[in-house]
């Protein structure tokens, strides 16, 4: 680099890897890996998004920053990114195709890129009618896998959509949904199979609460030798109470509940400490699965127990604890870090 030029050095990714996330350093390493959701504030002070931020990074190797989920506005998902890059902690930035189009999407992209977001999450996003502003005007100019091609376009082949050139392709290591526990059930494992084709990398499913459908559905992506080719990090979250759990199975699209875990939480005397102990029950049986890769904590305003949760589950075991703050360890054994 010439004095005259400011820019930093432009480094290639380790071999094997497209990015220089520590998502992508933990999976590839064969590590059990830990995401972890950062529920946005209703706020301009980036003091509350740290505030969410910090118990999520002692345990996590990413941090989710969601993107309007259930069509409610919050602060942005590039946002939240960019505050939690610039603090020392790896994020992943979730697009949904509902809300902008294609060129818009793709200048996002350059944008977090630049800022150094190296993981994305591609979504196609739920339609504007479930939120909390159903007159808003939908956009969906991509579905999630059109917007994994057009990403992997951009960072492999180094050009927009238009065929112009990019000089600096974006480094993002891409990631999609799946929701292995809803109907229709056989089609799930081909729809994976589809996302993996367009670019997918690692997988981040909806909450699993039923171990036996989500056993199935990981036996049929063995069968279709998708574990090899994507990691796949399954969604766990602790229900609050038996109210709590019938509300999230009859309001909340993807999400299926079995009986017995809401007849569980009803005989529970405290319930909220039951949806944990349930919580890590599900984590250390889902890790058992053969091909998962990791799982994905989904707290609804309560950051504050996913590090506990992680940390009584033992898939943490081996590795370094995490630390708080903007020097976090960025090696592929500790969690929490950098990008």
């Amino acid at each position: 680099m010439s004095q005259s030029d400011p820019s930093p050095a432009y480094a290639p990714p380790p071999p094997g890897h497209v990015s220089h996330s520590r998502l992508e350093r933990v999976l590839r390493a064969g590590r059990f890996a830990v995401t972890a959701e950062l529920n946005p504030p209703d706020s301009a002070d980036p003091a509350d998004v740290f505030e969410a931020a910090r118990p999520l990074a002692e345990v996590a190797d990413a941090i989710n920053a969601t993107d309007a989920s259930g069509a409610n506005c919050h602060m942005s998902s590039i946002g939240i990114s960019a505050l939690l890059t610039r603090a020392g902690y790896s994020t992943v930035y979730q697009i949904s195709c509902r809300d902008r189009n294609r060129i818009a999407i793709q200048g996002d992209v350059l944008g977090a890129a630049a800022m150094g977001v190296s993981n994305v999450l591609c979504l196609t996003g739920d339609g504007v009618g479930v939120g909390d502003q159903p007159g808003a005007k939908p956009v969906f100019d991509f579905d999630s896998l059109t917007l994994l091609r057009t990403i992997r376009t951009m960072r492999d082949q180094g050009m927009f959509l238009s065929g112009r050139r990019i000089t600096r392709p974006p480094q993002m290591f891409l990631g999609a949904a799946e929701n292995p526990c809803i109907p229709p059930l056989d089609w799930r494992p081909e729809r994976l199979a589809k996302k993996v084709e367009a670019g997918a990398e690692f997988i981040q499913t909806n909450y699993v609460y039923d171990i036996p459908l989500f056993e199935a559905f990981m036996a049929r992506v063995r069968d279709l030798g998708l574990d090899r080719r994507v990691f796949i990090l399954a969604g766990v979250g602790p229900l609050a109470s038996a109210k709590a759990a019938r509300w999230m199975r009859s309001s909340v699209p993807g999400i299926h509940i079995p009986d017995a875990l809401i007849e569980r939480m009803e005989k529970a005397a405290k319930p909220a400490e039951e949806g944990k102990r349930i919580c890590i029950e599900l984590i250390q049986r889902i890790r058992q699965i053969p091909g998962v890769a990791g799982v994905h904590v989904m707290a609804y305003r309560r950051e504050h127990q996913v590090s506990e949760i992680i940390l009584e589950s033992g898939v943490l075991e081996g590795r370094r604890p995490g630390r708080r703050g903007r020097r976090a360890p960025d090696s592929a054994d500790g969690a929490g870090g950098g990008t």
